[in-house]
């Protein structure tokens, strides 16, 4: 009696990438003119300085986040050359739902004519999308689903304080999104995932509903230098962590693709990993910090413009509110 084959290693690869930026693209300058309305001073100068942020994009007063994540869903079914109703999986990050239930996701899968295959949020902040790619990983791993979308989407700007300069000034709306496929061969090759509820005041909306109430403060607040200590070291932990679960140097990253917040973190991350600059990819002069959208959109901006291409080593990086952080090292 012959024994069956062996079943192939089952992996998870990237098989493409989208966004959707809005419409409406404001300059520091547009924006600096804007609050000068309200009494508030800021300049382009003072923006750049400390961030490293020239314009972001901001959505209409129709636009939602799944307005957003449609489209760059169906961008990446089309780099992929996929068929929505090919999809066995949504995962959407976002902490800018539509509507308090049901799911983003869920929203997106209906608008995208298909049905029955698990569709469900996740909110991690600005790791979120690290977490949700950490997630459809494992479930493809694990024969659970075979052809993923994964999406970050926001819409920040509605959760923003326009009399506070020191975070008004920092976020945008966007959305960005990966089609994740199983494979015999390694894409994904390792991820790291954190939290610390300990800093859960440091970055925060603490509002929420309640009888037909918002209850609480339903606008962003951060400590600005608290943050900063945070992020820089545990980018670098994790960085430095899945490079080791992977087996890889960190001389074998083609591109390091961070959370797109501020400039400084991100040159500071580079550093601490002995990376050249010029294998950072940077989109947050042009978007802002979109959150759970900044790593798939400035995936999308590096692939679209021809940087990164297939066989290249990516390392992803988040790090936000929870506080949380984490990354993921693949082949593309």
């Amino acid at each position: 009696m012959t024994s069956s084959p062996a079943p192939l290693p089952r992996f998870s690869r990237i098989t493409g990438t989208g966004s959707m930026l809005p419409a409406r693209r404001l300059t520091n300058a547009d924006l600096a003119a804007e609050l000068a309305q309200r009494g508030v001073e800021t300049s382009d100068e003072w923006i750049v300085e400390r961030t490293g942020i020239r314009a972001r994009h901001f959505v209409d007063a129709t636009q939602c986040a799944s307005d957003l994540a449609v489209v760059a869903a169906q961008n990446a079914l089309a780099a992929a050359g996929r068929m929505a109703s090919e999809i066995d999986l949504i995962i959407l990050a976002t902490s800018t739902p539509d509507m308090v239930f049901p799911s983003t996701a869920c929203i997106v899968q209906r608008r995208l004519g298909i049905a029955g295959c698990p569709a469900f949020d996740v909110q991690a902040v600005c790791s979120g999308f690290v977490y949700a790619l950490t997630v459809a990983d494992s479930m493809i791993r694990t024969g659970a689903a075979s052809k993923a979308l994964v999406i970050g989407a926001e819409v920040f700007s509605r959760l923003l304080d326009f009399n506070d300069r020191g975070t008004c000034v920092l976020f945008g709306d966007g959305a960005g999104a990966v089609v994740l496929e199983g494979s015999a061969t390694p894409g994904i090759l390792a991820t790291d995932l954190h939290a610390d509820g300990r800093y859960v005041d440091i970055l925060c909306v603490p509002g929420t509903v309640s009888g037909g109430q918002i209850l609480g403060d339903p606008l962003l607040k951060m400590d600005g230098q608290a943050v900063f200590k945070l992020a820089v070291g545990v980018l670098e932990s994790a960085a430095r962590a899945t490079l080791k679960k992977a087996g890889r140097h960190a001389g074998d990253i083609d591109w390091l693709i961070p959370h797109q917040a501020n400039i400084r973190i991100m040159h500071g991350t580079a550093r601490k990993l002995k990376l050249p600059l010029d294998k950072l990819i940077v989109t947050v002069d042009e978007h802002g910090n979109t959150s759970a959208a900044s790593i798939p959109l400035a995936l999308d901006v590096a692939v679209q413009a021809g940087r990164i291409r297939p066989g290249d080593t990516v390392m992803l990086e988040g790090v936000g509110g929870g506080f949380t952080w984490g990354a993921v090292l693949l082949d593309l």
